[in-house]
């Protein structure tokens, strides 16, 4: 029988806290996937330190990782998606993720020149389907986002695509107006300075808001890039 003060009632309240407590913790530690997902989280993670392969082979200092690029490429989703026509949300799903696989096999570049790529195509496709296995498993929404994205049948897709090349080209008027890397630098490529971001990016526009943008930072790069150069193409 409980006292007049109520102390039995609190008490068996507190009891019954505990209980749902313990049962709580019973249920996270035995509930099936969790160890699974925390384990692909925590690999895809690596893509916060994963640079950005182009930017180191041209010297950049301190480089950009591919999830800051990632990033780079949501904000322009969020940004653009209205004047592109697209669901801004949707967009934002396949953008988060679209990189995601390169956690697991690193950032490969895409180069002006075929026969400078580090891998071909078809292998760059069988290893990130291999990582996806992995790293999308525990989470269907994640899975789906990705493969929306690489099969690029869908206005979405291709305006993801767009402001992923378009962030590229930003990134490079970026570290072009910082002065982050050495112009005059020893690099494999037949353009000057930062030239083969563009080049690549600009055959693989395929929407009419990413071929603005990228036609509006190329003229404001090629005009910083006249500002620094005399007129016999050496470098002030």
């Amino acid at each position: 029988m409980s006292g007049a003060d109520g102390e039995g009632s609190d008490a068996g309240d507190d009891e019954k806290a505990d209980a749902t407590d313990d049962e709580k913790a019973d249920a996270t530690e035995t509930e099936p996937g969790v160890d699974d997902a925390l384990a692909a989280l925590e690999a895809g993670f690596g893509l916060k330190d994963e640079r950005r392969t182009g930017w180191q082979l041209r010297g950049v200092d301190d480089p950009e990782s591919v999830a800051a690029h990632s990033w780079g490429v949501c904000l322009l989703c969020l940004a653009f998606a209205d004047d592109a026509g697209v669901d801004p949300d949707r967009a934002l799903r396949l953008a988060v993720v679209h990189d995601l696989a390169e956690a697991d096999t690193g950032d490969v570049p895409t180069r002006a020149d075929p026969a400078d790529e580090p891998v071909c195509a078809a292998e760059k496709e069988r290893r990130e389907r291999a990582a996806m296995a992995d790293l999308g498993a525990p989470f269907s929404a994640v899975a789906e986002a990705w493969e929306a994205y690489e099969r690029r049948d869908t206005a979405v897709a291709r305006f993801v695509k767009d402001m992923d090349l378009v962030d590229m080209c930003l990134q490079a008027l970026v570290y072009e107006r910082e002065r982050r890397y050495d112009p005059d630098g020893t690099f494999d490529s037949e353009y000057d300075r930062l030239d083969e971001f563009f080049a690549t990016a600009e055959p693989r526009l395929s929407t009419d808001v990413g071929r603005r943008l990228y036609d509006r930072i190329r003229a404001t790069y090629d005009a910083l890039v006249d500002e620094r150069t005399d007129g016999d193409g050496t470098t002030d």
